[in-house]
């Protein structure tokens, strides 16, 4: 776990016109999608996607940028600690769930089937 204490700094104004930015240039590229049709398709989407990457681009400029990439930073170094298991091992317990899967759904149709017989002689009265 991080110990490092939790210090939240806000850009003030200049980080909002980066937020502003940001949007304007991810905006630009799907207005780009949108507004230029006699392009050929793959053109138009390399304009979202290259409006998209600037738009993020100019957002990790920002306070909550780089609160994102120290989250992500720190998430890769838990995910390093992660033990995974083998391949044996998550077929071994795949197994095991679906066979307790399968035995619960035939309890639950068994209570099922009980259910409806006492409902039908308690209707037929």
């Amino acid at each position: 776990m991080n110990s490092k204490a939790e210090q939240h700094k806000s850009g003030g104004a200049g980080d909002i016109v980066k937020y502003a930015l940001a949007l304007l240039l991810a905006a630009g590229g799907v207005f780009a999608y949108l507004w230029f049709e006699n392009w050929s398709g793959p053109l138009r989407s390399g304009a979202v996607v290259v409006g998209l990457l600037a738009g993020a681009a100019v957002f990790m400029l920002t306070a909550k940028g780089a609160q994102t990439r120290e989250f992500l930073s720190e998430s890769r170094f838990e995910l390093r600690k992660v033990v995974w298991p083998t391949r044996e091992e998550a077929l071994k317990t795949t197994w095991v769930v679906m066979i307790a899967v399968a035995i619960l759904s035939l309890i639950l149709s068994g209570f099922d089937w009980v259910i409806q017989a006492a409902v039908k002689f308690l209707l037929s009265r």
